[in-house]
């Protein structure tokens, strides 16, 4: 009499059915050990921020001679930073002018790449034509292009054809932004619209719909997540830059936060108590942007991530 011996394989599931990766991962990913570590991470990585959060409270006395965590040996809470910040007319307030600048300069720097990175991508993901692939190639190949490479001639460029008051000095801005946000937001959107069914979009050929209904009612609904996606990182970007904004703004009427907050330290970095409540107020915009859209971002991370 013979005996069968199990071959060695994958290790079976419920069911008899061999366990995936996917399930494998999620398996790893909420063990208690895998919390525990997430816990950690999260609580080093949200301390500085508290330790800002405290010292924008604090006198500027305080601040300046001991560390944020003594706050709760002897506790002192005073708006006197905010109010010095926002409400001065002395040269270390007038914060509102620049929040609302860094709004100006923002909104549109995120827009304009946006839309335009979501209509090249579907044209090089679904419309034939000559020379597609050499182009999404060259596209590609400018995200390995210093940003500092470009600076010099894109203000001279402006300098020698466009003579832009202050006020216009938000073009080039926005012009700056969106040519340097392109290739990385085309090549992100393209890598999300090609994957999209083609079944999906042929029946929508068949029905009679041309591109611009496929891409309004059928493509843009299904790669929501990449937009947003897309849309808080450039936002983070041009919320946090100051490189193009030394550059192609100047002055009180288009300098954005970030300008002002470097002003705010002072020459040695001695204004701590402002610097800490100005920075704290630059971070609010940021956090209600991506609290928004939270549950798109994390879909368009892990969308097509894994493959079960």
């Amino acid at each position: 009499m013979t005996t069968l011996t199990p071959m060695a394989g994958k290790p079976a599931a419920k069911g008899g059915k061999p366990e995936t990766r996917r399930a494998k991962a999620k398996k790893r990913l909420t063990s208690r050990t895998a919390s525990v570590i997430a816990l950690i991470i999260a609580i080093l990585w949200t301390t500085p921020t508290f330790g800002l959060l405290l010292s924008s409270f604090r006198p500027a006395e305080e601040i300046k001679t001991s560390g944020w965590w003594t706050f709760f040996a002897n506790p002192s809470f005073t708006f006197d930073n905010y109010a010095e910040v926002l409400l001065s007319d002395s040269s270390a307030g007038r914060l509102g002018s620049y929040f609302i600048n860094s709004l100006v300069i923002t909104i549109p720097s995120v827009l304009f790449p946006v839309a335009f990175a979501a209509f090249a991508a579907y044209a090089l993901s679904w419309i034939r034509f000559k020379g597609r692939d050499t182009l999404f190639i060259g596209i590609f190949a400018l995200q390995v292009v210093p940003l500092q490479m470009a600076l010099v001639p894109l203000l001279s460029f402006f300098s020698s054809n466009f003579a832009l008051e202050d006020e216009g000095k938000f073009i080039q801005i926005w012009f700056a932004h969106t040519c340097f946000a392109l290739p990385f937001a085309v090549f992100l959107l393209h890598n999300f619209m090609s994957e999209l069914p083609g079944d999906v979009i042929e029946a929508a050929r068949v029905d009679g719909a041309n591109h611009g209904t496929i891409f309004r009612k059928v493509v843009l609904p299904l790669v929501t997540p990449a937009l947003a996606s897309l849309t808080i990182f450039q936002f983070l970007w041009v919320w946090n830059d100051l490189l193009v904004a030394l550059v192609f703004g100047s002055g009180q009427d288009t300098s954005p936060m970030t300008v002002r907050l470097a002003e705010l330290a002072g020459s040695r970095g001695e204004e701590w108590q402002r610097l800490t409540a100005g920075a704290f107020i630059s971070i609010i915009v940021p956090l209600i942007v991506f609290l928004s859209l939270q549950r798109y971002f994390v879909r368009g991370l892990l969308a097509g991530s894994v493959k079960g």
